[in-house]
């Protein structure tokens, strides 16, 4: 799969950051917390579709790492509440 110069950057970014955060002893809680500055990029990636994702997931093993983590967060509060309409979360409005 072709990847561009920019969804390769993003992920390397992410990995890198993770990587780091990982070696550094944090939990998977603790790297969702630093991460927050990556989800607009994460979010970018994740748009582009599964191809795009499997090949991210496949080089980079701290992305992979992030991609599961905020995988477990999302089953996780599956069905335990709900966001009313209005509610706004940047690009995950509500």
């Amino acid at each position: 799969m072709d990847l561009s110069k920019e969804q390769l950057r993003i992920a390397e970014m992410i990995d890198a950051k993770v990587q780091r955060l990982v070696q550094e002893g944090n939990d998977d809680i603790t790297i969702l917390g630093e991460m927050v500055d990556c989800m607009s990029g994460f979010k970018e990636l994740l748009d582009s579709g599964h191809g795009t994702m499997d090949e991210l997931c496949r080089r980079c093993t701290g992305f992979y790492h992030y991609a599961k983590i905020l995988e477990t967060v999302a089953a996780s509060s599956q069905g335990r509440f709900e966001c009313p309409n209005n509610w706004s979360f940047g690009e995950f409005s509500g």
